[in-house]
């Protein structure tokens, strides 16, 4: 029989309803002697169920692969802990509907051998999650109903074992888990074994048709760790550059207009970041009316602010949850996400000015993004018109020869084409390279029209490399000041933030310019210029005294 169908706006099949019953009827919580049954919040409830959401047709499971994200004190590693125990025990394995339309499952021991792993780079990081499983195992019912084995390095299963492991992907591959925990994958690197240990586990966990779930803290753009990756295999999914599927990301944090100089404004994103467990006494805020207090001292927590040992960057990081930035990087995520307004709109007619940053395919790894970014002249709002980026996984041909992507210079024009068209457009900046033939026909076509032009030679061409490093210097430095000071705002566009926070400072003669991580990085800054030069074209219209109000466009003429 199928799936019942919804009962309620935003019901859909899931095996996560059975799974929080199994948990609160088997599990003892951790850290109390007197037996009392694991509780999970109202958002770990929640994410038990977008987690074990089964197809509407198929009855299989969705998710394989989970990022949850939470700051430190939150309770990830109790409650993965807790999914573990599940996975080892009861029935996760989707097995259609029943007579009644609800999904059922049966337990992975009917299948195979069940293996659950607890991974991580330390035996430190590991005793995060083991050391609460144990007690949950040990505390209740568990161990004598289902025949558990609860030692204090494995747990035996009547088939199959739980146990924790941190050795090299080495000796990890070919490992045939069914679950695995991955704790703390923001500190996942190349350097200590992590990106290459996460990678064969999730292979092996691909082979059964398992799953395995992340519980990183925030990470550090730029790092390369296991959940950075993470987090942006799951933007390429929302961005349409990926086709991946089954990726569940569960991340909060505080907003990032949080003033750490500003006791009420830290309370208030603590509260928000720590969710169902602050212990405020006026309950958490995500629900209305608020939820009982938690565990997490809200009042404690918020003293470490003033603690003038701590680093602000440690602190935003591991109380706030907020992704911030990397030692060099020239925007923090929190001031790029502080600048957005997704309130504001776009209309035809409205009079702007662009910028333009192109690229052509590169003999060696991925091509630079092309980027065309609008800034309306009346309020320095910037919106996306678009930004074209190499996928980020090889397309394959029906051949079985991988496809070599290059930028869709046609799908371009037609949007410059089109920006013409629809908007007032009185200027436009765009740096020439490998793109001067275009920009030549840019200018004889639009030029004349211009109403703020880079030079009287050539209105649009606006180099951002070469002798002109002054320019280039200070029309970064009003950037930079206009957004951190609130001069701008921008459309929050996925590319352009991840651009924007992608950018590094390099240090020159003229003063301080931007780069990416590296040459052949793979996180590209192209959006970001763009948005520059479209802010420099503002800047020098108002300084030239061009009108904010757009002119008639249908019917009169420019």
């Amino acid at each position: 029989m199928p799936w019942r169908g919804p009962e309620f706006e935003g019901d859909f099949p899931t095996l996560g309803y059975y799974v929080l019953d199994w948990m609160m009827q088997n599990l003892a919580q951790p850290g109390r002697d007197d037996g009392a049954p694991f509780l999970p919040t109202g958002e770990q409830a929640d994410f038990l169920k977008r987690y074990y959401e089964v197809h509407p047709v198929t009855g299989r499971r969705v998710i394989h692969r989970a990022l949850l994200s939470r700051p430190r004190g939150w309770g990830k590693s109790p409650f993965v802990g807790a999914i573990a125990l599940a996975e080892a025990c009861a029935d996760v394995v989707a097995d259609g509907f029943d007579a009644d339309g609800e999904p059922v499952g049966r337990p992975w021991h009917s299948l195979r051998t069940p293996l659950v792993r607890i991974a991580a780079v330390t035996e430190d990081q590991t005793d995060n999650t083991w050391l609460p499983l144990l007690e949950m195992a040990r505390g209740g019912s568990l161990s004598t109903d289902y025949g558990l084995e609860c030692l204090d390095t494995v747990i035996y299963l009547p088939r199959g074992e739980i146990s924790p492991i941190t050795s090299s992907a080495t000796s990890a591959k070919g490992d045939p888990a069914c679950f695995a925990s991955l704790d703390q994958t923001e500190e996942w690197k190349d350097s200590n074994g992590g990106v290459r240990l996460a990678k064969v586990m999730r292979f092996n966990a691909a082979k059964l048709g398992g799953s395995l779930i992340e519980t990183p803290n925030a990470y550090t753009p730029g790092e390369g760790s296991v959940a950075e990756k993470s987090a942006a295999d799951y933007q390429a999914i929302i961005d349409g550059r990926s086709r991946a599927r089954g990726i569940l990301v569960d991340h909060r944090e505080a907003p990032p207009e949080t003033d750490m100089t500003d006791e009420q404004s830290i309370v208030a994103g603590l509260r928000y970041a720590y969710g169902d467990s602050s212990d405020h006494p006026d309950g958490c805020v995500l629900h209305d009316p608020p939820c009982e207090p938690g565990w997490s001292p809200i009042e404690r927590l918020t003293s470490e602010f003033y603690d003038t040992s701590n680093e602000p960057q440690d602190l935003r990081a591991d109380l706030l949850n907020q992704i911030t930035h990397a030692s060099d990087a020239w925007l923090t995520e929190p001031e790029v996400r502080a600048s957005s307004d997704l309130g504001k709109s776009i209309e035809p007619g409205d009079r702007i000015v662009l910028g333009f940053d192109g690229s052509r395919k590169r003999s060696r790894g991925v091509t630079d993004a092309t980027a065309l970014i609008g800034c309306r002249l009346s309020d320095g709002h910037l919106f996306t018109l678009g930004v074209w980026e190499q996928p980020m996984r090889p397309q394959v041909g029906p051949d079985g020869k991988v496809i070599e992507w290059q930028v869709p210079v046609v799908e371009v024009l037609a949007t410059v084409a089109e920006a013409f068209t629809t908007y007032d457009v009185i200027g436009m900046y765009a740096d020439p390279a490998k793109w001067e033939s275009h920009v030549a026909d840019w200018e004889a076509a639009y030029g004349p029209r211009m109403k703020v032009q880079a030079t009287r030679n050539h209105p649009i061409e606006w180099w951002m490399t070469g002798g002109r490093s002054v320019l280039i210097v200070r029309a970064l430095e009003k950037f930079h000041t206009a957004l951190t000071e609130g001069e701008l705002t921008h459309d929050g566009s996925s590319a352009l933030v991840r651009h924007l926070v992608n950018a590094r400072r390099r240090n020159s003669r003229s003063g301080l310019q931007i780069g990416k991580a590296h040459p052949d990085s793979p996180h590209k800054i192209d959006a970001a210029v763009a948005a520059v030069l479209a802010w420099q074209c503002r800047l020098d219209a108002i300084a030239k005294g061009v009108s904010v109000e757009a002119e008639e466009m249908f019917g009169g003429t420019f």
